[in-house]
């Protein structure tokens, strides 16, 4: 039997990027119906791995030539591979996904955050041009994905949106690997550590996280990841709470694993913007997967999850003070604590898994070439 071939495309995320290859790639490549690829932009070079063909179209430097060069041989190769399904991941291949769908193919457009909503969140640029801005992709959204055979969202939310536009929606949400980032540490042999990991930027908080050390002794921040922005890195050197922060820059997966099982508390207190309200992050899954206590923004999905799940503390992600208090509460008290992280754990292995969501992708992929 003729194996389905597939090409997930991206121009901007890394190889290995854990919603991308460890999660959808690999998981379809396990599938013996499936022969899958991934396009990717690193100047890397080609590959197998977890039984995926990765692919090297070479890296172009700076945005304007990455969205008109890098798309560009993209689409070449896409052509060539000559796939049956292509899977886009970033709102700059949309023109692809177009053009392939003259040519016959059947293709999807994940759409990992609420793009017009995300354009609002920078802060340093004018607001009226962003409106203009966030106003045409939102059309443009509407005119492309509407002709596509598939939607893919990382959130319940931007399924909800994408329904309007396209019927067959869905969404695949980043939930950890089962057993992937666990380790099963007492609680005893834990450290007065909090755990952040991922993208470090203003808008995800690091400015209050930093100045919440001030009002607490003896706990240090371990950073996993970079600063997105150098000017608030710079800045936040000079804030007295520093001197508590280990930097650890970017780790394979196997070492945030080993981050975690030292840590008590896993922080992820973004600020209150309109792509952040009812986003999913990651970081909050594998917090409570790892067993550990989450200290978390106070926005209502976010409650739901982990107050509902009693598995950590929401705090308003503007007031160090508040977060501090909350860091406080965790730390004084052990058995509160483990039971909040044990908690956690439980929801994950119960609801916010990835055997859940790759159930979902697979059935997904099966559906669309039966039609």
């Amino acid at each position: 039997m003729n194996k389905i071939k597939i090409s997930h495309l991206t121009s901007v995320h890394p190889r290995y990027d854990t919603r991308i290859f460890i999660k959808m790639c690999s998981s379809l490549a396990k599938d013996t119906s499936f022969s899958v690829n991934l396009v990717v932009a690193d100047s890397k070079g080609d590959e197998i791995k977890h039984g995926v063909n990765i692919i090297d179209v070479g890296k172009d430097i700076g945005r304007v030539n990455r969205i008109l060069k890098t798309t560009k041989k993209v689409l070449e190769k896409a052509i060539e591979l000559n796939s049956d399904i292509y899977h886009l991941h970033d709102p700059e291949l949309i023109p692809i996904g177009l053009k392939l769908k003259k040519l016959g193919k059947k293709v999807i457009f994940d759409s990992h955050e609420d793009y017009p909503k995300q354009i609002m969140d920078r802060d340093y640029l004018d607001k009226r041009l962003l409106s203009v801005i966030s106003f045409g992709l939102t059309l443009y959204e509407k005119y492309a994905c509407s002709k596509f055979d598939a939607l893919i969202t990382a959130t319940p939310a931007i399924k909800e949106k994408f329904l309007k536009i396209n019927s067959l929606s869905l969404d695949i949400n980043n939930y950890p690997i089962l057993g992937e980032l666990s380790k099963n540490i007492q609680w005893d042999n834990r450290k007065n550590y909090i755990a952040y990991v991922g993208g470090i930027a203003k808008i995800r908080g690091i400015k209050e996280i930093i100045k919440s050390l001030e009002y607490i002794k003896q706990i240090d921040l371990i950073l996993v990841g970079q600063f997105v922005e150098k000017y608030i890195y710079e800045e936040v050197k000079n804030y007295e709470g520093w001197k508590n922060v280990q930097e650890k820059g970017f780790l394979n997966r196997g070492d945030v694993s080993t981050v975690l099982s030292q840590a008590k508390i896993g922080m992820v207190t973004f600020y209150p913007l309109p792509n952040h309200i009812d986003a999913q992050p990651n970081k909050m899954f594998e917090y409570m997967s790892a067993g550990l206590p989450v200290i978390a923004s106070n926005f209502p999905l976010w409650k739901e999850i982990i107050e509902g799940n009693e598995c950590g503390i929401c705090v308003d992600p503007m007031n160090p003070q508040e977060i501090a208090n909350a860091i406080k509460y965790i730390i004084d008290n052990p058995k509160i604590a483990e039971a909040m992280g044990q908690k956690g754990k439980q929801a994950v292995i119960q609801k916010y898994n990835w055997k859940n969501e790759e159930i979902k992708l697979l059935n997904l992929y099966k559906s669309l070439m039966e039609k």
